[in-house]
């Protein structure tokens, strides 16, 4: 669980980033807003690195000091579907997190997976709502790759 939990520590320091560095290259009054929000989801982020490293440190751990790649473009577009992207893995990697805690009767790491879940399902709807586009459900068959779901 330690190196799972490290996993996605590195993924919470990718999207620090990734939310520093988009906020601030957006550029446009068509953007004005996102940039905006962007900010306030790194520090979000922030909170969720916190969260997962108190866990690591508490199972027995040492926390991981390496964040993942962070994709970046100079289209607006590709820099908020990468982020996308990252939310949707983020929320399925949690989800199973959540799981595996349960199995081992880590309920407190699992509670603390659920508030994160909470706030990256609400990144992924806002990020898909700046795209233009529909979160389809967890159990849906849709491709979450983009397409509108009906």
């Amino acid at each position: 669980m330690i190196q799972l939990l490290n996993e996605d520590l590195s993924g919470e320091y990718q999207a620090i980033i990734a939310y520093i560095v988009y906020s601030q290259v957006l550029k446009g009054a068509a953007y004005t807003d996102i940039a905006r929000e962007l900010e306030l989801h790194a520090g979000e982020e922030l909170q969720h690195a916190i969260k997962i490293a108190k866990q690591i440190d508490y199972l027995g751990g040492m926390p991981c000091v390496t964040a993942k790649p962070v994709k970046t473009s100079s289209d607006a577009v590709e820099m908020l579907r990468a982020d996308l992207d990252n939310e949707r893995e983020t929320v399925g990697r949690y989800r199973e997190r959540i799981r595996q805690a349960e199995a081992m009767g880590e309920f407190g790491l699992s509670e603390t997976l659920r508030a994160i879940i909470v706030q990256e399902q609400s990144h992924e709807i806002d990020l898909a709502a700046a795209l233009g586009i529909n979160v389809p459900p967890a159990s849906s068959t849709a491709d979450r790759k983009g397409e509108k779901v009906k």
